[in-house]
């Protein structure tokens, strides 16, 4: 989401006074404050209250850090249990009884009922550590340099993730060339004009193509950045199957995607594959502390002791939560259900909005779904309406064109439906009223247009 540097109607000069000291201390590169310039003080669940007394639904969920919400009780009971019990909280890559529970419970819950056989690497505290250790360790294991990613593709803000990211004022800020990756179309680039991978299987099986086959190809089975454009199983399928028949490393960026936000752990469960690397980040704490995982098949994991490290691998606190989140919410299929029922929920509330506006779709999947609307600016007046409205919801897209729903996959179908009104007034504003008026659902539409906390000044 680009920041919205105009200060909204009604922001009081008690707020404008309290955040003086961002302007000016904080570097200009901050974004998220800009679109929200409110001080946040607590928050619980799907709603976050300010200072100066007002509240907020969530549907921006720490972009999809938060997906079992804002300080949940049981994930906080673990963490501060284990802050009182004196418990070691850094640790770099040394054993602690922390590490070995969440390795034990993240392979009783997730790998094993899946089939899934991985090495566990924790690289660092962030998703683009995640995929800087995917990309060395494919170079590293192939001894071919050249990475394949796709169009309009995000993959982190360092170096060599950028260099494999597709924005543009993303790769702007490298400031210097970024090489040894190349674009190739993302399913349904050409709108089924053209199949998908005709160049690349072409090239690859033609020895006279002066094209080098690549160490790997990295991919986002949905694209959480880049306009929420979402893979279908069967283009993922075949592109599986390109990679492994011609010797190519698949790794699955699923920093974003992955933790349930699709509906299933994984997001790439659905389409029934098995990629040699795995990227984790975000969500995989449960709790928003930072955390990452990078997955390698066994036969890849080659790296020297110390050849990939830092500091901050072994932070127990993320091994706590983590470890509560996994067993809260995956010791069986009722919480993905469940995520999986309310994801439809949300689908079809931004259907019956998308409905009352020409050109209007619906993109993304489960709870990382958003609308496009015609006029590639709607999006973000969408979202600045809403948040005068008592919603955070942010855009997606090179152009921000796409208005990006996250919630937390714990929100209430109340908490839902009352979003919904929202996105639906902010839009009857900025777009006039829709073509087709059924976006209240069973809640007055004027609802959307009273903004939360109010009560609560």
């Amino acid at each position: 989401m680009r920041p919205n540097t105009a200060v909204p109607v009604g922001t009081s000069s008690t707020s404008t006074a309290s955040t003086s000291v961002f302007d000016e201390l904080e570097s200009q590169v901050r974004s998220y404050c800009r679109s929200w310039p409110t001080t946040f003080t607590t928050a619980a669940g799907s709603t976050l209250h300010t200072e100066d007394g007002r509240s907020y639904l969530d549907f921006f969920a720490g972009a999809g850090a938060l997906n079992y919400g804002h300080n949940h009780p049981v994930l906080l009971e673990a963490l501060i249990d284990y802050l009182r019990s004196g418990g070691v909280v850094h640790s770099l890559d040394m054993h602690t009884a922390t590490k070995r529970e969440f390795l034990t419970t993240f392979r009783d819950r997730i790998l094993a009922p899946r089939g899934l056989d991985y090495k566990v690497m924790f690289p660092g505290p962030t998703g683009t550590n995640s995929v800087e250790s995917a990309l060395k360790l494919a170079r590293k294991v192939t001894g071919r340099q050249h990475i394949l990613s796709f169009t309009n593709a995000f993959h982190g803000m360092t170096l060599g993730a950028l260099s494999v990211t597709g924005n543009s004022m993303k790769r702007n800020g490298a400031g210097l060339p970024l090489t040894n990756s190349s674009k190739i179309p993302y399913d349904d680039y050409f709108s089924g004009a053209t199949e998908d991978f005709l160049w690349l299987e072409r090239v690859l099986s033609d020895s006279g193509s002066g094209v080098d086959k690549p160490a790997a190809i990295i991919v986002e089975s949905v694209q959480g950045e880049g306009g929420l454009s979402a893979a279908r199983p069967e283009w993922l399928r075949a592109l599986s199957e390109l990679c492994r028949a011609h010797g190519i490393l698949l790794i699955l960026d699923d920093v974003q995607a992955g933790c349930g936000r699709t509906g299933d752990f994984f997001s790439f469960e659905e389409a029934g594959i098995n990629p040699d690397i795995v990227c984790l980040s975000k969500s995989i704490s449960g709790f928003g502390l930072s955390m990452s995982l990078t997955l390698i098949r066994p036969d890849l994991d080659q790296w020297e002791p110390g050849e990939h490290n830092g500091t901050f691998r072994g932070q127990n606190t993320s091994f706590v939560t983590a470890t509560a989140a996994l067993n809260e919410f995956w010791s069986d299929d009722a919480f993905a259900a469940d995520v999986r029922a309310r994801g439809v929920e949300l689908r079809d509330g931004l259907t019956r909005i998308a409905d009352g506006y020409q050109g209007a779709v619906v993109k993304g999947r489960g709870f990382l779904t958003g609308i496009k609307f015609q006029d590639d600016s709607a999006a973000a007046r969408i979202a600045a309406a809403s948040y005068e409205r008592g919603l955070l919801v942010e855009t997606s897209g090179p152009e921000d064109e796409v208005l990006k729903t996250m919630p937390a996959l714990t929100i209430t179908s109340d908490e839902l439906r009352s979003g919904l009104d929202i996105i639906a007034a902010a839009a009857a504003e900025v777009l006039g009223a829709p073509a087709i008026s059924d976006t209240a659902q069973d809640s007055p539409a004027q609802d959307g247009n009273r903004s939360r906390g109010e009560d609560d000044k």
